[in-house]
């Protein structure tokens, strides 16, 4: 096993440097919102602003509870399906990923008053699934690769699984020089759970004002594994990778994983207004920017295999935790409803300025996040994001006679990052339908379907890039009950 104790004790800085778990794409991974809520509201395109009369204005808007007359309760299960065809390097692999969970389950309570209305709402949401695969292969015939990468900066991985050697007192090199194939798969899951406290008040007739309290807990986890092989033997036994152990002759494969894993937890403060007017309403909700408390722990180990029979491991793997905080634009949301005939009509608009997520350190942690990787992050942050526009529409025919309703929406989210083609726009169609049974119980389902594409870096910019095409799929189902 190749040890060098003057490199190894560099270890937490150089991983630092080379393998950085903490970038801009985790302040993005928590700001963009969830898309799944309750059978009604994604049957309509998640258009609920302006309606919100069940425990799905914690979601959408805190004033609707006000509408609500009864007593209810609400639960629903979510199935959800993503698909990933990855294409490197001209060669497509797909990948997917399910599950099915408990992704709502509120009460709401009307409260006496002499005029106007008084409701509470207390309940779980599944704000957002952490859903991702990816399986890719392709020969890269560049002459760059990830153990290039790694040798750039000295990077005490390489050196130890034998894929690069000491050229100087200060400088590592290797004599790998591109010309592998590279392949992979990621696995991605986790949830951003909340437990919601509402009140709304009718404060003038047909006028209503609703403060949602939220706590949010949640968890992450990415586990990637990638391979660079000499599928042509370009480093065949004439070539060693370090010329001082002859055991590094013919190279055969090069093996890396990492592990991220987070603890998440959050205040969220959501207040929002109400109008219904004659056939018409009009809601709009403000929710605050959420400042997220990050626990990381980051996991690495790594092998390289030779054709000598010999493999080099890391001394032992990797691994540290690190607590920082990532704190979230403020969410402005403006919608409208028309209702006539049975027919129900609804728009929203959500404004987010991505420019305006930040990284911060964690003070009161012995772990917090280092300062430049926070300055880092933060300019990376304002170079690359953007203000957009999230519209959602939907419509809803209620047959009276029947106890039956239909629904249909749509939902447009504009990419976030600056100059994206409209292709990285996320766009889902909504389906959806109502079954009244008897009185007191509703049954109701809803399904989306999306789809965007995605591009992604295994090192460096645009050297070794994956060229996504996801689609999600989603069916929720729930009952509510009123007493």
């Amino acid at each position: 096993m190749k040890l060098d104790k003057k490199i190894f004790g560099l270890i937490l800085v150089l991983i630092a440097t080379s393998v950085k778990a903490q970038d801009f794409n985790d302040a993005l991974r928590l700001t963009e919102p969830g898309f799944v809520t309750s059978p009604r509201a994604l049957g309509m395109g998640n258009a609920y602003t302006a309606l919100s009369n069940d425990f799905s204005a914690s979601l959408f808007n805190p004033a609707g509870f006000a509408l609500v007359k009864r007593t209810e309760f609400s639960g629903s299960l979510d199935y959800n399906a993503l698909n990933n065809d990855a294409t490197l390097f001209g060669n497509t692999m797909n990948h997917s990923n399910s599950s099915t969970e408990l992704n709502q389950i509120g009460f709401v309570f009307p409260l006496p008053t002499s005029q106007g209305s008084f409701v509470l709402g207390f309940g779980f949401n599944q704000n957002k699934k952490f859903d991702g695969a990816m399986k890719f292969s392709g020969f890269n015939s560049a002459d760059n690769s990830f153990i290039q990468n790694l040798t750039s900066v000295n990077d005490i991985i390489a050196y130890e699984t034998g894929v690069s050697y000491h050229f100087s007192d200060t400088e590592d090199a290797t004599n790998i020089n591109g010309k592998l194939n590279q392949s992979g798969n990621i696995l991605q899951d986790g949830s951003i759970d909340s437990w919601t406290f509402s009140g709304a008040v009718e404060f003038q007739k047909n006028f209503f004002l609703g403060l949602s309290i939220t706590r949010i807990d949640g968890d992450y986890r990415r586990d990637r594994e990638y391979w660079e092989d000499d599928t042509y033997d370009n480093y065949p036994s004439t070539v060693l990778l370090d010329p001082d152990y002859p055991e590094t002759a013919d190279f055969q494969s090069f093996y890396f994983n990492d592990v991220i894993k987070w603890d998440i937890g959050a205040w969220d403060f959501t207040a929002g207004f109400l109008a219904q007017l004659k056939n018409f309403n009009l809601g709009i909700t403000l929710k605050l920017p959420r400042t997220y408390t990050i626990k990381e722990n980051y996991y690495v180990d790594a092998n390289a295999s030779f054709g000598t029979g010999q493999t080099y491991y890391l001394e032992s793997p990797i691994e540290y935790d690190v607590e920082y905080k990532i704190t979230t634009p403020m969410e402005i949301t403006a919608g409208a409803a028309f209702n006539r005939n049975n027919l129900t009509v609804s728009f929203d608009a959500k404004l987010i300025d991505y420019t305006q997520m930040k990284f911060e350190s964690d003070i009161d942690s012995d772990n917090s996040l280092d300062e430049s990787t926070i300055s880092y992050n933060n300019s990376d942050i304002k170079d690359l994001f953007r203000t957009v526009v999230n519209l959602n529409v939907g419509a809803e025919y209620v047959f009276p006679a029947a106890g039956f309703s239909i629904r249909g929406g749509f939902m447009y989210m504009p990419s976030p990052y600056k100059n994206d083609p409209s292709e990285y726009d996320k766009k889902f169609i909504t389906l959806g339908a109502g079954f009244q049974t008897g009185e007191d119980v509703e049954i109701n389902v809803g399904y989306a379907y999306g789809w965007w594409k995605d591009i992604g870096d295994n090192y460096g910019s645009n050297l070794s890039r994956t060229y996504q095409d996801i689609t999600h799929n989603n069916l929720v189902m729930g009952v509510k009950f009123y007493f």
